[in-house]
């Protein structure tokens, strides 16, 4: 087998343009594997390593005001490690040069040393003196907006009492890893932090001597967390508990987990693309390949090597290339993986960065160039096994030409188009296939492009189409007819809209959810509730109205029934039908008209917070009466949300999206210089021909350069077609609880893959055209037809 090895690497050699862009398609899809699966294994690994060390609890739980003695009960709970109980209270901020509202979550410490659970990572300084009522530790974010630093003061509404607290420490948590406020999508480093402050001084400022209102658990390995929820929700229900929950549905953690989620559907579906892809050029390339080596199949053929030596001599400079795309793809996907790593342990502050290339996507890519690439050439390397010698060592018959419909429109037209034209014409399925073949190129140019219209299209469904409010008020308890009127008063408010929401526990059988049953007036001016294609949901009479996301996860329709309990004031339970299901892009929020939530709550009328449209020129005067309101619980700017919104997406997915577009640049690079180096292979011998019979260089040039021309024009209508079908089928499983992907397309973005498809073909266009000029017209016309 030496001399088919050597003769595999002579080939490589002289094939090496083609055969660098085709690993440059191979590494490309691989990059993108390697790329995705890398950063999930090493966001898991990092957050593992994270709870792990601060001690992260698994169950988590509030109540109104429960006694210390009813620790020792909880840490009897069969299963249950340790227990820590700590006071939360939400309060209002006034931080120094910042005349906006900002609100906190004030967390107490044990009165001396760390705690047991959920400890702090110091960034800077230290915890509060047990001796002291006024320090505190701040969350990293939180100083990081406003440029705090150990030493600095800031103002806090504590319990209706406007007191300064010294900030002597700056932290990270586990338990605040996506430190984002109340009904909030995006963390705001000015508007929401964390507080931590020594217990003591806490429960003297809220009354709470001697009792807790919120308690974490750790568990030992191998309890059911049901059963250790369930027993923990019976102590607490007499004290106000809530609902136990367990660490995935925890704020912070949930966040993360639907981020980590999105980038494990992109390690699946967008490689899968791409390979395939890469796999329909191969089948091509390798096909016209072996069809110029004809001659020398025969050859071996009469000397005695067999189909299956032929057939495994193919095989390997198919997995040749293969090998040399995995190179690729690892190195690169190496790289761009380490950096979105980096990207997203800023994005959710992680005080540690573990990152390695994932051997398993290593081994999955492997396997993946070596099954897509032999897929490819499958057809091709079986022809050469099956090519009979005799046949193979006589040259292919020339084509047969005549007269067709197409030939005749094309009398009028010079001689190298008509030239053009008969050599695409004669040879249909070559044609066709070199079409699709930049068809798919452009098409994955264009299902990269589009992610900035899904984003775009979410901003405006959510941001500008439902919101009319210019602020969001959240009070910490639910007031009645007064509350609503006394938000409606504040300074510079034009517009009110009270809303009720009411934490329940929602019961289908055996699944079980806490979610926020939330009512708004019948016909909302400011919020106004929209489905996926923007159209109005309207509040119905009687029963829930659900998003279907949230009907999935509770395995109901329309017709069926909830079995709802409510956790906060009497806490009433009751079935409640769903009378309607739609369809949500962000979140997964369950509604009910505001008479029927009265009336299940059975506490008359009452609000939750309120809707505000505030005038522009009011808004210092209004934040600073918020300032003094110790009843507000939090607040939310739309202005300040749609721009954390941007800022995130700015700092992660227009990222994700340039190095999609560069592997999708270089895919239809490939593609279309593959396609007009082996067209040049085929057809050297002719166009010499030309060049002896005085076609200037220019005119040789035309005739392959505008033949590539002419394909590509062709395939730009199809490439879009094709972008179109590739983006619906991405978007169809980017589907989480967080977000729903739109699949939208905008004209310009056709446009803008139609550019960077033209740009790549113009590229190809001047390296084959050096080729051409480089022609060694003696060479080309010695090789014996």
């Amino acid at each position: 087998m030496r001399a088919l090895d050597l003769k595999l690497w002579r080939d490589l050699w002289g094939q090496r343009g083609p055969v660098l862009a085709i690993a440059l398609i191979v590494g490309s899809g691989l990059a993108v594997l390697v790329m995705s699966l890398s950063v999930t294994d090493s966001l898991e690994e990092t957050r593992r390593a994270y709870y792990e060390r601060y001690r992260f609890a698994h169950v988590f739980a509030t109540a109104t005001r429960a006694p210390d003695a009813l620790v020792e009960r909880i840490a009897a709970i069969s299963g249950v490690g340790a227990v820590e109980t700590r006071i939360v209270k939400g309060v209002i901020l006034d931080v120094p040069g910042f005349p906006e509202t900002a609100t906190a979550r004030l967390v107490s410490l044990p009165d001396t040393g760390e705690p047991r659970l959920n400890a702090l990572a110091m960034r800077a300084g230290r915890l509060p003196r047990a001796d002291t009522d006024d320090e505190v530790v701040i969350v990293e974010s939180l100083a990081d907006g406003h440029g705090l630093a150990v030493g600095d003061t800031i103002d806090a509404i504590i319990n209706r009492t406007k007191r300064t607290l010294r900030i002597v420490g700056i932290a990270l948590s586990p338990e605040f890893v996506y430190a984002i406020g109340p009904g909030a999508l995006m963390p705001d480093e000015k508007r929401f932090g964390v507080v931590w402050m020594r217990r003591e001084a806490l429960a003297a400022a809220f009354d709470l001597d001697g009792a807790f209102n919120d308690v974490s658990l750790s568990l030992m390995r191998g309890v059911s967390r049901e059963a250790v929820i369930d027993r923990l929700d019976i102590l607490l229900d007499r004290y106000g508990g809530i609902g136990a929950h367990d660490r995935s549905d925890q704020i912070s953690n949930w966040f993360v987990s639907n981020e980590i989620d999105q980038m494990r559907i992109l390690a699946t579906v967008l490689p899968a693309i791409f390979l395939g892809v890469a796999a329909f050029v191969l089948n091509a390339v390798i096909g016209r390949l072996i069809a110029l080596e004809r001659g020398q199949i025969g050859l071996l053929k009469a000397f005695g090597y067999g189909p299956l030596e032929i057939g495994w001599h193919y095989a390997k400079f198919v997995l040749v290339i293969a090998a040399l795309g995995l190179v690729i793809g690892v190195i690169a996907g190496s790289i761009f993986g380490r950096a979105m790593t980096e990207l997203y342990a800023i994005q959710f502050r992680f005080p540690v960065l573990i990152y390695r290339a994932s051997p398993s996507g290593i081994a999955i890519a492997g396997a993946a160039a070596s099954i897509s690439s032999l897929a490819g050439a499958f057809n091709a390397i079986r022809g050469a096994m099956r090519l009979p010698p005799a046949e193979a060592m006589r040259p292919p018959a020339p084509p047969f030409y005549r007269r067709g419909m197409l030939a005749k429109l094309a009398v009028g037209l010079d001689q190298p188009t008509r030239m053009i034209a008969r050599h695409l014409l004669h040879r249909p399925l070559r044609t066709l296939t070199a079409i699709t073949g930049i068809a798919f190129a452009l098409g994955v140019l264009i299902t990269s492009l589009s992610w900035r219209d899904s984003i775009e299209h979410m901003v405006l469904h959510f941001f500008t189409r439902m919101q009319g409010q210019d602020i969001t008020v959240t009070l910490t308890e639910a007031g009645g007819p007064n509350a609503a009127y006394a938000l409606a008063r504040l300074p510079g408010v034009l517009a009110s809209e009270p809303f009720r929401a009411v934490p329940v526990r929602l019961r289908s059988g055996p699944v079980e959810r806490l979610e926020s049953l939330v009512s708004l007036p019948d016909h909302p001016r400011l919020f106004r509730p929209l489905d996926a294609e923007a159209r109005p949901i309207a509040m119905p009479e009687r029963g829930l109205l659900i998003s279907s996301k949230l009907a999935e996860l509770m395995r109901v329709g329309p017709g069926d029934t909830l079995y709802v309990e409510a956790r906060t004031g009497k806490r009433p339970k009751a079935a409640l039908p769903v009378v309607g299901t739609f369809d949500t892009l962000i979140g997964s929020p369950l509604y009910i008209s505001r008479p029927a939530l009265d009336r299940f709550m059975g506490d008359g009328e009452r609000v939750s917070g309120a809707y505000l449209r505030v005038d522009p020129a009011m808004l210092d005067t209004f934040h600073r009466y918020l300032k003094r309101t110790p009843e507000i619980a939090s607040v939310s700017s739309k202005t300040a949300a749609l721009g954390e919104f941007r800022r995130t997406l700015d700092e992660t997915m227009d990222i994700i999206v340039n190095v999609y577009v560069l592997f999708g640049s270089v895919i239809a690079f490939g593609v279309v210089y593959n396609a007009a180096r082996v067209s040049l292979s085929e057809r050297e011998r002719d166009l010499a021909s030309l060049r002896v019979l005085g076609f200037t260089r220019g005119e040789v040039a035309y005739i392959l350069l505008g033949e590539l021309a002419l394909l590509s024009a062709l395939a730009l209508p199809l490439g879009c077609l094709v972008g179109f079908g590739l983006k619906a089928l991405l978007t169809s499983q980017f589907d989480t609880e967080l977000f729903r992907i739109p699949d939208v397309l905008d004209p310009g973005t056709y446009g803008t893959g139609a550019l960077i498809g033209i740009t790549a073909i113009a590229s190809c266009s001047v390296i084959v055209r050096r080729k051409i000029d480089q022609l060694d017209l003696i060479a080309v016309l010695k090789t014996r037809d």
